[in-house]
């Protein structure tokens, strides 16, 4: 079971994907975290992409299909994946189907997480971090005991400049330019599956699982 998960920022794609990776006890494979793992081990092709990340370049889409394909080819990816974060774009996702197509494979099920852009910058202007130690919350679901304090360490909380509403309006017309028309591409393959993320987090995993079976 290979599956891309599809949603703008703030969606809670991610958040998904890694329930799915727990339920179906297949990877949650998210290319951050595949580049970052491969530059800690030192491998050639973390190298190669920390080069790019040097120098504030994006890591060219052949290469971050190598690093993935590299990553898919592991053991524990034989049963599936559950890719977050890529394709990002046509190009991406057209290297993607050519490469894992030579290879016998291809994507199950392109899973659209869709939240209108206003509930998105809601929901993400409500996020609160702790610098000091990592924790988030949420003012509405996840409030701490004490507004603006941290419940671990005591920290003040702070609102992060890529949550603020116009940081969140400008990542949201990037996505709607560069990744919305993901949806139509995987939409032409037939598999494409569109959930309504604005539901309770449980209730959008279950429209997934309904989907995948």
């Amino acid at each position: 079971m290979k599956i891309v998960m599809l949603g703008a920022p703030g969606a809670g794609k991610g958040t998904q994907a890694e329930m799915l990776a727990k339920k179906y006890d297949i990877p949650h494979v998210s290319t951050g975290d595949i580049f970052r793992m491969n530059i800690k081990n030192g491998t050639e092709l973390g190298m190669e992409a920390k080069k790019y990340m040097d120098q504030g370049l994006l890591v060219p889409d052949e290469l971050t299909v190598r690093i993935l394909l590299d990553r898919v080819a592991k053991e524990d990816c034989t049963k599936g994946y559950v890719l977050d974060g890529f394709p990002r774009n046509i190009p991406q996702a057209n290297v993607l189907d050519d490469a894992l197509s030579k290879l016998g494979d291809k994507i199950d099920y392109a899973i659209n997480v869709d939240v209108p852009d206003e509930n998105i910058i809601r929901r993400m202007s409500g996020r609160r971090a702790c610098l000091a130690c990592g924790a988030t919350y949420h003012i509405e679901h996840v409030p701490p005991k004490k507004e603006g304090i941290c419940d671990k360490c005591g920290q003040e909380l702070v609102l992060r400049d890529d949550d603020k509403p116009e940081t969140v309006k400008n990542r949201l017309q990037v996505y709607k330019e560069q990744t919305q028309p993901l949806i139509d591409f995987y939409g032409k393959k037939g598999i494409l599956h569109n959930v309504d993320g604005t539901q309770d987090m449980n209730e959008v995993f279950e429209a997934i699982v309904a989907i995948l079976g």
